[in-house]
């Protein structure tokens, strides 16, 4: 297949070029109807905001422009089956866990998994055993899970119906997932892949392998995230007899909208193309401007710049770095955003910034960035008070809920202090954001420990989705034999 071409893209530009007259979805009428305000940033993008018309293809019984695109994706990814998702890889999260486990079923997650991998066990309604990752001491973060783990888990849950882990994680650090799969297909059970942050790393070296390579039977990738895709595109690859393709095209059309953006859409033909066309020369321009621009950033008096931790897989798209001077990434990343550097994500300790997938003909302000991050960072001292932002990685290597999902739909919710809610089942889910993992989970027993870390994250400005009464200090939990 000629990976160059772009079907749904070059169908979208066909109609556009035919200044059609729009009797149909959506109001704007190609534009010609539209805030005059907004209409300078959004006139170029409303001529191919259109709807399922002759020609254009439909997203949920593809048969023309989009079906020739998802397959050239397939091919590219050497998968049995590749889908286009326009509501992020939160809905491809979703859509592999439902299709592939039953409600009541037990199943092996990694802890610090993403917020939607949670929303679909419980809209699943199945028994997840979370298991502990490993942690990076100088980091300050959790990794992945380590195999010998998974193997722990596997003698531990017979019964187990199928695992869900997260590679890499936010920060691009990740364990060898082929020692993983090896164990999940022994016991001939799947391996469902949060991989949101590796849809690049199909082009292998100088990046990690991705766990299609390693044979994961579902993976979900955001293609937004580092491949130029429009935000909430992502793919999901199917490449595996475990999975029924039937299903998870069932759960996409219940999950996505019914009204799915051409743009997005057209944005994941076209990133598709740029990964193909990536070759030798791109990748050796890309690894030498990245060393470079690591190098002047270690440089830095006042920057930290952390390297792999040792056995780990690394993404060098993500660059970490630290204050030499006690201030907490949090701070770190408001001194860069008034110099007009704005990263990905702070943390306590940490600040991550996320480099573009470069072609040799792209040029990107690598010396200005450096300038700036410079200027905004000498000579000013925090006082380096860090915390440990997971109050949950030095617990139990497997654990599971202390409430049951089925349980939780029928309990009423009570409004605690931090202090009173330590020991009752939490009836929310608080989640620093980003990253998107939760800090505390809906249905697990609250510790000292996480309180510890809550305080610390919002004593330094940390931003929280759940948590809905934190602002008073407090949270929801449910109290034993309470019942709505």
């Amino acid at each position: 297949m000629n990976q160059l071409q772009t079907p749904l893209f070059d169908a979208m530009s066909a109609f556009y070029k035919n200044e059609p007259i729009s009797l149909h979805v959506p109001g704007h009428k190609n534009g010609r109807v539209f805030s005059e305000k907004g209409q300078a940033l959004y006139n170029p993008l409303l001529g191919i905001d259109a709807t399922e018309l002759n020609g254009l293809d439909d997203l949920h019984a593809p048969e023309g422009a989009i079906l020739e695109a998802e397959q050239l994706l397939a091919a590219l990814y050497g998968v049995k089956k590749s889908y286009f998702l326009v509501n992020g890889s939160t809905v491809g999260n979703m859509a592999m866990i439902l299709a592939t486990c039953n409600e009541g079923d037990k199943v092996l997650v990694q802890r610090n998994c993403h917020k939607s991998i949670l929303h679909a066990l419980m809209l699943a309604n199945v028994q997840p055993i979370f298991l502990r990752p490993v942690f990076h001491e100088e980091w300050g973060i959790a990794g992945g899970v380590a195999p010998k783990l998974i193997g722990e888990a596997l003698r531990a849950h017979p019964d187990a119906k199928a695992i869900v882990v997260t590679y890499p994680n936010y920060y691009g650090l990740g364990e060898d997932m082929s020692e993983v799969v090896k164990l999940a297909h022994q016991k001939g059970i799947p391996v469902l892949v949060d991989e949101a942050h590796g849809a690049h790393f199909q082009l292998g070296d100088p990046f990690p392998n991705t766990a299609i390579m390693a044979g994961a039977d579902a993976v979900v990738h955001s293609a937004h995230k580092t491949l130029p895709a429009m935000t909430m595109g992502s793919y999901l690859h199917i490449h595996s007899a475990y999975i029924d393709v039937d299903q998870v095209s069932f759960y996409l059309q219940m999950l996505q909208s019914s009204s799915p953006s051409y743009p997005i859409m057209g944005s994941l033909d076209l990133a598709r193309a740029y990964l193909a066309s990536f070759n030798l020369d791109d990748k050796n321009e890309l690894k030498r401007k990245i060393k470079d621009f690591r190098g002047k950033l270690s440089a830095l008096r006042s920057i930290k710049l952390l390297e792999a931790p040792a056995g780990t897989l690394y993404d060098p798209l993500k660059v970490v770095i630290q204050s030499k001077n006690g201030l907490s990434g949090f701070e770190l990343q408001q001194l860069c955003e008034a110099k007009g550097i704005f990263t990905e994500l702070a943390d306590p300790n940490n600040l991550l910034l996320i480099l573009p997938l470069l072609k040799m003909n792209i040029d990107f302000p690598f010396h200005e960035i450096i300038q700036n991050i410079n200027n905004a960072t000498s000579g000013i001292s925090g006082s380096g008070d860090g915390i440990q932002a997971n109050g949950w990685v030095d617990g139990s290597s497997m654990i599971g809920l202390e409430m049951p999902y089925s349980l939780m739909k029928l309990r009423k919710p009570k409004s605690v202090g931090f202090r009173e809610a330590i020991g009752k089942v939490s009836a929310e889910m608080v989640i620093p954001y980003p990253p998107g993992i939760p800090l505390i989970m809906s249905g697990e027993m609250i510790a000292a420990e996480h309180i510890t870390s809550l305080k610390g994250l919002m004593g330094l400005g940390a931003r929280f989705h759940g948590g809905s009464t934190l602002i008073n200090g407090e949270l929801l939990v449910f109290e034993s034999g309470q019942s709505g």
